[in-house]
Formats: C-alpha cells, structure tokens, sequence
C-alpha cells in the first residue's frame, strides 16, 4: 500500500505542475485578446502565487485537522474549478479573481507532501516527486502551443488541462481511504543523524533555541526565494522573450518554453539516480553553475537557436537545486526544527515566486524585453553566493562540534 500511495503523491504533483506553467505560455496571445497591457501577467501570476503563500501558512493546521489525503483531495479540486473559470471569464477582472482559488489550491498539498516526503523518504524520492511536477509543467505548454497554433485559442488549452485535473480528481477521491491505512500502518522513516543541538548559535537547549537562531536559516530562506523567483520569472516571461527580442510566433515561443521544463523534469528524473552517489550539497552547486551558464547564454546577442539550448540548460541546471534544498533541511537544521524551517522555506519561495516575475514585468515594460536575462544572471550568481556562505557556515559549526 505504501508504494500506491507514493505513486498517487506523484500524481498529485502532476496536477501542482499542469497549472504552473500555463499562464506564461499563453499571455503573449492572452494579452493580445484581452487588450492588456503586458505587466497584467505579472499581476495575474503574483496573484496566483499570493494564494500560494496564504495556504501554505496556514498548511500546517490544515493539514492536522484533515489529513493530507483531504487536503490534497480538494486542493487539486479548488485548481480545476479555477482553471474552468479561466476557460470562460470574459475579462482580466475574473481571471484575477480565478487567480485566487488557483493559488489556493497549490499552498497547502505543497507543503504538506514536500515535508512528508523530507522527514519519511530518501533524497530520489523527492528528486522523483519533483520530476512529476516538471512532467505536468512540461505538459502544460505544449497542450497551450497545440491550440494556440491551431485554433488560436488559449481557453481550449485551459479547458483541456482543466479536465485532465478533474481526472485526478477522481483518482484521489477513490484513493482516500488508502492515506489513513498507509499511515497508521507505516512506521518507516528516515533515522535522524542530528537530533541534538545541530548549527546552534549558542550552547543552549535545543527548546530554547527559535528556528530563526539557527546558523544558515537565512541564508538558506534567500537561496530558495532567489531559485523560485528565477524559476518563476523564466516560466512567465520566457515566451515573451522569445516573441519580443528573437522574433519568434507565439506558438513557436511557447513549445520552446517548454523544452525548458522538460529539461528541468529529465534533470530531476537522471538527479533521483545520482543521489545514490552524489551528495545533496554537490548537486545543488552543480545545478547552480549549470544554470548560470543557460543564463549566461540567453544573456549573449546569438541566434535564436542559442536561446533554445539556454533555456534547456537552464532547465538541466535548476532541475537537482530545489528537491536537494529541501531534502537537505532536516540534516542542515535538525529534525526537531524541520517542519518549523520547512515552512519558512515555502513561504520564501513563494515569495520569490510572487514578487519578483511581477518586478521584472514592471522594469521590462518601461526598459527592454532585454533587461529579462540580465535579471536572470544576477539572481542566480547571488543564489551561488549565498548558498556557498551557507555551506561554509555549516562546515564550521560541524568542526567547532567535533572539537568539543
């Protein structure tokens, strides 16, 4: 039972991933039907997103008082109702609105089933969890750009993936019974290696200790709003990038998109074999650099097909940094303070997420298309920065413990 219940937590990332990158693929010809102005999709995403944070704060509750199986159960529900919505709302005004219950939708099952998976499984399952969310978004573009190409319609793609939620739907309504035998059932986890005062700032009690006190807690909570504020601000100005500064049709620019989540997806699927090897640490420093480089390439004045490879390579390099950061925060902080961190950690990369994409649309719409990759360059060399005084801070707290 326990492995059903680890595919149907794949599925439902799936269905967080459909969503995620549709609005991104679909504005330059959104906007142009709606006649709005082109930092409309950065409200409309920083709204989405919005919803992400609330939910997520409040997970923790939630997800005691119902169970993650109802959680996720209407999570997934509330994102296919607001999809639909999409399909019909005649103006900006009901896409704001639908914007709301989509976000609402993602905050809580996120939280609940990254942390889940963190505390009972090993690093390949949440590099694998992850992969299905890179599946569902590298789905989203290309069902967009099919109809986009054909028809010119953005709400038959909402449509469609509305109705392949509703499908999941159904196989998490049938699968509810399955959580509450798999979890009263399963005594597995994965054992903690640092369950006294691990990275502390002082020798004191770990009760005394807030999460806050605990050396690279910020460090770490900056290197998860700057991956999610890159991965996000990829996601929605990619295809304008692309249409505005390389000349390429809407529908081209979205299928090229979504090479950029197929590469974030086959790098967390090839990440999930790697972790048998490869510690978390020296994946999430690969990843860094190898998305710096994608960058880096989008950033130089080449042919638009240069700016294919960059957005894979992007991809490619993003694809190990999230799942490996998030793995790693029991094993950084302890297990006595991870769920706490966990929290922290969502609600910075939710964060990221919201702000900085709708930042960017503003500096782009009264700048250059081209300022969008020069942004993309700084966010994440301060994310290397960051991590990399993250991983020194830990390596002298380790020495200083094994001194005493």
């Amino acid at each position: 039972m326990a492995v059903y219940l680890l595919l149907i937590i794949y599925l439902a990332f799936i269905s967080l991933g459909l969503p995620d990158s549709l609005l991104g693929a679909a504005w330059p010809v959104m906007q142009s039907d709606l006649s709005a102005p082109i930092e409309t999709g950065g409200i409309l995403f920083m709204m989405i997103a919005f919803g992400t944070i609330i939910s997520s704060l409040v997970s923790g509750r939630i997800l005691k008082l119902f169970g993650t199986g109802k959680v996720t159960f209407v999570s997934v529900l509330m994102t296919a109702i607001a999809l639909l919505g999409f399909y019909f709302a005649p103006s900006v005004i009901w896409l704001i609105i639908c914007a709301i219950p989509l976000g609402l939708g993602a905050g809580a099952v996120d939280a609940g089933l990254n942390n889940y998976v963190a505390t009972h499984y090993k690093a390949h399952h949440m590099s694998w969890l992850h992969c299905f969310w890179g599946i569902g978004a590298s789905l989203g573009p290309i069902i967009m750009a099919y109809f986009i190409s054909g028809d010119n319609s953005w709400r038959n793609g909402y449509l469609v993936i509305a109705g392949i939620q509703f499908v999941l739907i159904l196989i998490l309504f049938f699968s509810l019974p399955l959580w509450n035998k798999v979890i009263h059932n399963s005594t597995h986890s994965i054992p903690d290696q640092n369950e006294d005062e691990i990275y502390l700032m002082k020798d004191e009690p770990i009760k005394k200790i807030k999460p806050t006190q605990i050396k690279g807690v910020k460090l770490a909570l900056v290197s998860f709003l700057l991956y999610c504020g890159v991965e996000a601000t990829v996601n929605l100005w990619g295809s304008s990038f692309l249409v505005n500064i390389k000349g390429l049709n809407a529908a081209t620019a979205a299928s090229w998109v979504s090479m950029y989540f197929v590469g974030i997806t086959a790098g967390r699927l090839i990440t999930g074999f790697i972790t048998f090897k490869i510690t978390n640490r020296t994946l999430i420093r690969s990843g860094q650099i190898t998305a710096l480089t994608g960058a880096v390439i989008l950033l130089l004045p080449l042919s638009a097909f240069f700016s294919l490879a960059g957005f894979i390579i992007i991809g490619l390099g993003l694809a190990p940094i999230f799942p490996c950061m998030l793995h790693e925060t029991p094993s950084r902080f302890g297990r006595k303070h991870s769920q706490t961190i966990m929290g922290y950690q969502m609600a910075a990369a939710y964060t990221g997420t919201t702000f900085m994409p709708p930042v960017i649309g503003f500096i782009v719409s009264h700048t250059t298309m081209g300022v969008f990759t020069i942004c993309i360059v700084i966010f994440i060399a301060v994310m290397i920065l960051c991590s990399e005084k993250l991983n020194s801070l830990l390596k002298t707290s380790q020495l200083l413990k094994q001194e005493r």
